[in-house]
């Protein structure tokens, strides 16, 4: 009989072992979702399972999802909140740190719950993201509340879901949206920081082998007035012969850039000239618009000269020259070439852009 029971026993928990790897679907017909976005250069991943409404229209808010915090019958917590979602905990993690409506939040995973309220709701994100729904929740646990006006929609969501809208480069608006509920929460990073931070670490690697990576890294700091003593390091390693980018246009016109950036003024212009003998047709005349737009009209003027000078009569140059006397104000020595660029001009928005111009100069406007 003993010998019986133990093979019985050993049999059960055989069964057992396999029985638990199996696979099942979520219990209540809740599904297993989860939605990904990039914030700035930020990872957002939010995990849930998605309840739906499934007939109880009017019954879902303040009734199945309880107002405030309540004892839910089961595990240690007295004062549980939603744990917004279904089945196990809801997680929200971020690859940096962040802001949540504008407070601060360290990169990492938590356990995300909602303390819901038809006017307020408390968004509450915990360090511990293992524990099953909010039955263990425990407030001291909690790393940031935030506090959220709740809104009402004309459409009706069957299935609860996280939907990220309204991106800017740095920032996201996360929504919860159930039955004709939504509860929002601004997501922002810090951009600038982020992309110097990745820029460093890159530049480690295989990156850091050729100027392009640190002429890119120089430039973001120059545009964003960041870093600007680390940029130009950045920049004359660009710059260097064992680099490669010793005689490239961009390198050094980004080098110059930096220096601008910096108030030295006199010494990007002298980097600027040793930057032209370097650039090509189209370098040339872009680096020469960016002058006009900044009404620095001899000086755009003169790259427009410059870029005419190595490629003659191309559509390019003769409207870089159209637009060189136009910032000059000599629209009349203008329009010739802006007619002989019309007649170059490759089919399709250059040739409407020509007519533009034509129209302008005729109209005694700068075209730029």
């Amino acid at each position: 009989m003993k010998k019986l029971l133990s093979a019985i026993f050993i049999i059960t928990i055989s069964y057992q072992s396999v029985y638990a790897q199996m696979t099942a679907a979520p219990s209540g017909g809740n599904k297993r979702a989860s939605v990904y976005e990039q914030v700035g250069l930020t990872d957002v991943t939010v995990k849930y399972s998605r309840p739906h409404v499934n007939g109880r229209e009017g019954k879902i808010w303040g009734k199945l999802v309880p107002v405030g915090f309540v004892d839910q019958g089961f595990g240690p917590s007295k004062a549980a909140p939603w744990r917004a979602g279904a089945n196990e905990s809801t997680t929200i993690e971020f690859s940096t740190d962040v802001k949540i409506n504008g407070q601060p939040l360290a990169a990492g995973k938590y356990g995300f719950f909602i303390a819901y309220d038809p006017n307020e709701c408390t968004l509450i994100f915990s360090k511990n993201n293992t524990a099953w729904g909010s039955f263990f929740y425990n407030a001291a646990e909690d790393v940031l509340r935030v506090k959220v006006k709740p809104n009402t929609s004309t459409r009706n969501e069957e299935w609860l879901k996280y939907e990220f809208n309204d991106q800017t480069s740095n920032s996201a608006l996360l929504e919860l949206k159930w039955e004709k509920q939504v509860i929002p929460m601004k997501i922002e990073s810090d951009l600038v920081k982020n992309q110097i931070a990745s820029y460093r670490r890159e530049l480690e690697g295989e990156k850091g082998f050729s100027w392009e990576g640190w002429e890119e890294a120089a430039q973001f700091c120059a545009l964003h007035k960041t870093n600007l003593d680390q940029a130009l390091l950045w920049a004359d390693t660009a710059t260097s012969v064992g680099f490669g980018g010793s005689q490239s246009f961009r390198s050094w016109s980004t080098k110059a850039m930096v220096l601008d950036s910096l108030g030295r003024n006199a010494e990007a212009m002298v980097i600027m000239k040793k930057a032209l003998p370097y650039g090509n047709i189209n370098e040339l005349y872009f680096y020469a618009r960016t002058l006009a737009a900044q009404k620095k009209g001899k000086e755009a003027f003169e790259i427009f000269k410059i870029d005419y000078d190595k490629h003659p009569n191309e559509f390019i140059t003769n409207v870089g020259m159209a637009r060189g006397y136009s910032a000059i104000g000599d629209y009349k020595k203008a329009m010739p070439y802006a007619l002989k660029a019309k007649a170059q001009a490759p089919p399709g928005q250059n040739t409407a852009t020509m007519e533009r111009i034509i129209t302008n100069l005729q109209a005694g406007k700068d075209v730029n």
